[in-house]
Order: structure tokens, then C-alpha cells, then sequence
């Protein structure tokens, strides 16, 4: 995984951003609806959390030295924690600017342009979610990820306050205005906590996803039932886009140690075939004194 490729991806998640905060800002000034301007203020998120992202995708993919041995790649966990924070803030005040509205309704006009010009930010944020979660999946990016699915959330958002909106010209209600916006407010809220989750689970070495678990146990079944080893004190941990793995492989002791050496060359490959970024340790003991250290 290069540079080049994943801080192209932060650049344009950058450029839409902007793009879109202006197309919002245009339709919160041509409408005055606190709906829009929950939807302009969620894009000055996403412009800090792109800025964010180039900077921390930059340091994660630098090469291992003597100071970081095993690599930058928990630098992405900080753009996430970033990002998390600022949707908690962006929030606080989208619900800061609707109450008042909430107590005292106002109407909203003109809609027709406005809602256009909504609807042409979250086409543009709908085409680089899509893009940035399929460079997201291919390098194994959980930067470029979570950003994709922020800005999905983004455009959901969006749809919800154009039906908002569109609603408030057929009824005339113009309370659903700031109730619309409330709602995003806590919805934003919720989005911002499942982030700030993610990021400290990695931080925290979480353990890999069960499935993937799973998928190194089945490798370590089939070598236990072909040559007769056992496996022990399987470990995990996930760093951005890198993973580690760490377990005990018990064989017969009056095997060689070239043969031992050959077979867990073998397994850490398998592994390491299967989950894209994986590093693999394994420790031999003898069956018939395994470590206590476990």
C-alpha cells in the first residue's frame, strides 16, 4: 500500500466537501431553513474530518523505523476520534440553533432553488461515498471507510431534510423545520458515538472481527488434524489496516527443528493469505512440555 493512491482518495474527499459546504450554504441563504443549515454544518464536519484523514493516512502509511517498529497505522483512529468529536459539536449546535425555532416557527422561502441545490450536493457527496468506500475496501483503509459511510450518512441526512422540506411547502407546518433538524441533530449524535467506539477499540488493540477469528482457526484446525500439532494462546489485534496475530503451536518433540521451523513457515503463510495486512507470530513448544506461559 503507497501513499500516492490513498491521499489521492483524501484529496478528493477534501474537494467534494468544500464543493457541497458552499452548495449548502447557498441553500440555508436562499431558504432559511435550520434544516438546511443542519445539513450545511454537517459538511463543515466532513471538511475538518477529510483534513483530518489526509493528514493521519499520510503518517499511517509510512514504513516501520526503529521508533515504530511495528508501523504508523493506528494513525488512522485518530482521524476517526477526530471526526467523532466534531459531529458531537456540529450537532450541539444544529439542536443550539432549532430550539428557538421549535418554541416560534417561522416560514421558510424561497424552497424550489434551495431544494435543488440540496439535492445537487448529495448527488456529489453520494458519488464520492461510493468512490471512497471502494478504495476503502480495496487498500484495506478503514479511514477512507468510515469516511465513505459518513458521507452516506450525510446523504441520508440530506434526503431527510428535502422530504422535510418538501413537506413544510404541501402542509404549510413549518414547526417539522426545526423538528426535522432535531432529529438529525441526535441522529448526528449517534453517528459521531459509533466512531468514537471504533477509534477506541483500535487504540485499545481490539481483537480482529469473529469472522476473521474464525477464519484463521479453521487454517490452524486443518494443520491440527494433517500433522498432529496443537494450537494455543491465539492472540489479535487490529492497528488501521494492519493486523496481528500471535499464537503458540505445540508439536512432537522429537521432531527436527527444521521440520518445526518449515511447517510454521507454512502456517503463517496460509494466514497471512487470508487476511490482507496480516503479520503473523508463531512460537514453538514441544507437546510434551508446553510453556506455562500462556
Amino acid at each position: 500500500m503507497t501513499a500516492v493512491p490513498i491521499t489521492r482518495y483524501a484529496w478528493l474527499s477534501i474537494a467534494t466537501a468544500v464543493l457541497t459546504l458552499s452548495l449548502k450554504v447557498w441553500a440555508y441563504y436562499l431558504t432559511d431553513s435550520v434544516g438546511m443549515l443542519s445539513d450545511a454544518m454537517e459538511s463543515v464536519v466532513n471538511v475538518g474530518a477529510a483534513m483530518m484523514a489526509l493528514t493521519m493516512l499520510t503518517i499511517a502509511v509510512r514504513p516501520a523505523d526503529d521508533d515504530h517498529a511495528f508501523g504508523h497505522s493506528k494513525a488512522e483512529y485518530f482521524a476517526s476520534g477526530f471526526e467523532g468529536a466534531l459531529i458531537f459539536v456540529a450537532a450541539i449546535s444544529i439542536i443550539w440553533a432549532a430550539w428557538p425555532r421549535l418554541l416560534q416557527p417561522q416560514a421558510i422561502e424561497p424552497l424550489n432553488l434551495g431544494f435543488a441545490i440540496a439535492l445537487l450536493a448529495s448527488l456529489f457527496n453520494l458519488a464520492t461515498a461510493i468512490t471512497l468506500l471502494k478504495a476503502g475496501k480495496k487498500y484495506h483503509s478503514i479511514t477512507l471507510e468510515a469516511d465513505a459511510h459518513h458521507l452516506m450518512t450525510d446523504v441520508w441526512t440530506s434526503a431527510g431534510v428535502l422530504v422535510a422540506v418538501g413537506a413544510i411547502a404541501l402542509t404549510g407546518w413549518y414547526i417539522l423545520d426545526p423538528i426535522i433538524a432535531i432529529i438529525l441533530a441526535f441522529n448526528i449524535l449517534w453517528t459521531g458515538w459509533r466512531l468514537l467506539q471504533r477509534s477506541v477499540a483500535g487504540l485499545m488493540d481490539a481483537a480482529l472481527p469473529s469472522h476473521e477469528i474464525e477464519q484463521i482457526r479453521t487454517i490452524l484446525d486443518t494443520y491440527a488434524a494433517k500433522e498432529g500439532i496443537i494450537y494455543q494462546a491465539l492472540k489479535t489485534r487490529q492497528a488501521g489496516a494492519r493486523k496481528f496475530v500471535s499464537v503458540h503451536i505445540l508439536v512432537a518433540g522429537q521432531w527436527s527443528v527444521q521440520h518445526a521451523h518449515d511447517l510454521l513457515d507454512k502456517i503463517e503463510t496460509d494466514i497471512e493469505s487470508q487476511l490482507f495486512g496480516c503479520q503473523v507470530l508463531t512460537h514453538l513448544e514441544p507437546i510434551e512440555a508446553p510453556s506455562k506461559h500462556h
